[in-house]
Order: C-alpha cells, then structure tokens, then sequence
C-alpha cells in the first residue's frame, strides 16, 4: 500500500465518515455496539467526525435550508447496471457533459454537510485520498462522479451498503436492496434524504443530474413513483466477468470500511444472490418505464465504441445535442487508451453451473454464452 492508502486503512472513517453523531449512535444500536477489537480505532475516528459534523449540520441546514426545499429537481438520468458491469465508465462518460451534473466522492460522503464543508476541506485533505480506488485502476479523487446510494447510506443507513462495514447484519440488510419489503416509515425516511439530497445538489448546480448507484437497478418502479420523468441507461457484461469482478470489489473494499470481520467462505452463495435478487426485480419492472426514457447498452459495445455508443444512447433518449460534448468524450476516451483492467482467477466448472442455473435469465436475454 502507498502512504496513502497506510493511512486511510488505519485512521481513516471510511463509509461513516460523515455520519452525524445522534444517527452514529442509532447505528451502532442497531448492531449491538459489535465492533471488532482491530476496528476501535476506526469507530473513534467516526464518532470524533460524528460531532462535527452535527454541529455542520445545523449549520448548513440554518444556512441553506430554506434555498434548498425550494429547490425543483429535474428529472434525473439514472445509470443502472450490477457492480462490475461499467456502469462507473458509462457515469464517467455521461458526466464529460457539462450539460449535467452529478454527485462527486465528497458530496456522497458528506450528504449532511458538502454545502458548507466541501470547499475547505477538499482543500485541506484532498492529497490524502488515494490516487485510484483499491478496487481497480479507475483515477479517485474528491470530485469524481460517485454513487448516490453512499449518500443514503450515511443518512439514513437504510441500504444494503450498510453491510459492508456491518457484514454481520448482512442478511437484514438485504431489503434494502430493492426496498421491497422496508417499512412505510423507514421507507418514508429512504425518500425523503433521496430527495433532500438531489435538491442540495440541484441547487448548487442548477442542471439536470446523472445519478449512477447499482442498487436503483432494482427500484425502477419507486424510482419512477419520485421521477417520472426519469431517463435510465442499464449496462450489462457477461455474467462471469461480473462474478469474479464483484467478489474482487467486497475483498477489496473491505479493509477500508470494515466495523466487524468479514465471512469470506460465505462470498459465492452472497454474490449468487444478490446478482439474482436484483435482476429478478430488474425484469419484472423494466416495463414499467415509458418510451423513449429506456436504453440498454453492452459493456463489450461501450468498450469498443464508447462514443458511438453514447451518441445512439443521446438519440435514443432525446438528450441535448451530441455534437456539443462529442469532442470532449472524445478527448476522455483518448486520455483512458493505456487504462489496464484487473484479471481475475477463472471458476471453477461447478461453480460456473451454479451461475448459468441462478443467473439463467441474464444469459439468455443478452445472449451470453453460458
């Protein structure tokens, strides 16, 4: 690991960093206060941040509170996809479009107090993020186009993002992947930081948003009952390039975020899964999604033509003009060209017919070969 990296594993809040202080405690309620002896360094980080930023909070909420609730969101563009599938690609292309706007790695981990903290501490600490997520080879920073689904998270840790620094409470956490079978209240609660959130953003940029979070794969139908006018672009790869990526994204995410240890001998059957789960809901609810606010794309497609790929997506969803942001994806797409992917063990023949039985459907709609 580089210094950076050293530093962000062993003091570093990870997930919860911008967290507040009363949902901190709420938190660790809800999981018994079971945090492994490796991992107190890391919760005391938290809950010291914890305090700041409630105090931030109030802040920002006497500050901007009145400008953001009259804040009109327009209707989003939602990226769908499974982790691993390029749906961080197809954001990042989406967001050379200075047309739109979109939630940075900040703003998602700090959804309480970005209007009033980002400025500054981007500029305090911004050198010790690390150059590129431990994931991939994929450039980080504090300002690079990230996932909404953290955001909610932090606020309301109604997600099944949650797990990742809880695993032990993994199998609660699983309905919050499509929200299905969550409470009216907590449900309620879901809705409201998913809009409290799109109206900061909106405010500070007045532009319509890219919105890209795994998850909303299997929401279509509740995000639709929010926006209606939404526009949502699904990318989907292979199944077994999504399998091996994914259980590479849970081992190496975990030593960053981690509150309690991890069963790892239970990986395969999580990933079947929660892979199933989310393209179960998938299917069943695509329909629900009028014309011409529908596109599907191919990874092996977007990385072979990434332009051509995104300018039949623009026609395909009436998006502003293409001719306007088609030399600068250019440029991007240029800049990527020595991008190395990582390379994964294959599976083993047994578990490559777990796969094909489970993810069946998926294989025969994108006609991969199983």
């Amino acid at each position: 690991m580089s210094w950076r990296e050293s530093l962000v594993v062993q003091l570093g809040p990870g997930l919860f960093g911008g967290i507040t202080f009363g949902n901190w405690l709420k938190l660790l309620r809800a999981n018994r206060f079971a945090v492994a002896p490796h991992c107190l360094l890391r919760a005391a980080t938290i809950s010291a941040t914890a305090a700041i930023t409630s105090a931030c909070h109030r802040y920002e909420n006497w500050r901007y509170g009145t400008q953001v609730r009259e804040a009109e969101v327009q209707p989003p563009i939602f990226v769908l996809g499974h982790w691993r599938s390029g749906t961080t690609h197809l954001h990042n292309l989406l967001c050379q479009d200075g047309r739109f706007a979109y939630p940075n790695f900040y703003q998602v981990l700090y959804p309480h107090t970005f209007l009033c903290t980002e400025e500054l501490v981007t500029k305090l600490f911004g050198s010790l993020v690390p150059k590129k997520r431990p994931i991939d080879n994929v450039k980080l920073s504090f300002t690079v186009p990230y996932e909404d689904e953290f955001a909610l998270c932090v606020a309301t840790h109604y997600s099944n993002y949650t797990s990742i620094a809880f695993p032990q409470q993994e199998e609660y956490n699983y309905r919050y992947l499509t929200m299905r079978q969550v409470p009216p209240d907590q449900l309620a609660r879901w809705r409201e930081a998913l809009m409290l959130f799109l109206r900061k953003l909106t405010w500070k940029y007045q532009r319509p948003l890219v919105l890209k979070s795994p998850p909303h794969t299997c929401r279509i139908r509740l995000l639709l009952e929010m926006f209606p006018d939404a526009k949502f672009i699904h990318i989907h790869r292979n199944p077994y390039s999504v399998f091996r990526s994914t259980k590479g994204l849970i081992t190496g995410w975990d030593r960053w975020h981690r509150l309690q240890t991890r069963n790892f001998d239970e990986l395969d059957d999580h990933v079947i899964r929660q892979y199933k789960e989310m393209y179960d809901a998938y299917f069943e609810e695509r329909h629900l999604i009028p014309e011409g606010q529908f596109h599907e794309i191919g990874y092996d497609a977007l990385d072979a033509d990434p332009v051509g790929e995104l300018r039949t997506a623009y026609d395909h969803l009436s998006l502003p003009d293409f001719g306007d942001v088609e030399a600068d994806l250019q440029s991007y797409t240029e800049r990527l060209s020595g991008y190395q992917k990582n390379q994964h063990p294959d599976i083993e023949p047994v578990l490559r017919q777990r796969i094909s039985r489970a993810w069946q459907r998926s294989f025969e709609e994108w006609d991969y070969a199983a």
